[in-house]
């Protein structure tokens, strides 16, 4: 039996992936800041020592929008070297390396990181993928609270399922370290606008849809398809066969 870290283990993703690899028949570790016994903030790394310690795999999905993601990973990077941890699998984003938006440049960052710590630290593994279901959602309902229903304007999105990406990270958290693998990316790639309609419409709302352009590098980068991967659409469930399942 693979004993396998998943940091962030209680979150969105991770939570499906520690539940993946438990059905695998692998027993999972959960780190987070409040799951015990494995209650570590990454950022101070204090704890981190024993939760690494003897594992076979990490699957590092912790993160922070707001920041110290890099700081993290350093401290997680670290532990993983003293305890020879062989594997770390780590979950990206497509685009990281194209659009200039603060975020992404810290996941660039800690690719970067795992890379280099490669070379005398625990092999790896990157997985980028495009933007989940669940953050489209998350978007789309902040602003439909507004009368108006405002949108950046030219900008095309390829949501992915969550679930779908759990099960791909799980299969490569069991498999040998592989660097940088085929990026994974949501079955259509489709207008923002048109996801709005299909929210709408889910929810009985009526907004009007207002385009807006906007300013600065990233909307440039955004508006030129930079985060997308049409060529790896690989993901099966769609935006409005999400929003049944979990609206309906």
């Amino acid at each position: 039996m693979t004993s396998i870290l998943v940091t962030g283990g209680t979150g969105t993703l991770g939570s499906l992936v520690s539940d993946r690899l438990r059905e695998r028949g692998h027993e999972v570790r959960v780190l987070s800041r409040h799951a015990k016994p494995y209650a570590v903030d990454l950022r101070d790394g204090a704890g981190l020592d024993a939760a690494v310690e003897g594992v076979d795999a990490i699957v590092h999905c912790a993160t922070a929008p707001r920041g110290g993601d890099d700081r993290a990973a350093a401290h997680l990077l670290a532990a993983a070297r003293r305890a020879s941890v062989p594997h770390l699998v780590y979950i990206s984003i497509v685009g990281v390396d194209r659009v200039p938006l603060g975020y992404y440049g810290v996941k660039r960052t800690v690719e970067r990181m795992i890379e280099e710590a490669g070379e005398s630290g625990p092999g790896w593994t990157v997985l980028r993928t495009t933007q989940f279901h669940d953050l489209v959602l998350r978007l789309l309902a902040a602003t439909a609270r507004l009368p108006v229903l405002p949108l950046p304007s030219g900008v095309s999105v390829q949501p992915i399922d969550t679930a779908e990406v759990a099960d791909r990270l799980a299969e490569l958290a069991i498999g040998p370290p592989a660097g940088r693998v085929d990026d994974m990316g949501g079955p259509q790639v489709r207008p923002l606008a048109d996801l709005a309609r299909a929210y709408l419409h889910a929810t009985g709302r009526r907004r009007p849809i207002v385009p807006v352009r906007l300013a600065g590098k990233a909307y440039a980068g955004f508006r030129r398809g930079a985060h997308l991967t049409p060529e790896r659409a690989v993901g099966k469930v769609t935006f409005e066969e999400f929003l049944a399942q979990r609206l309906g």
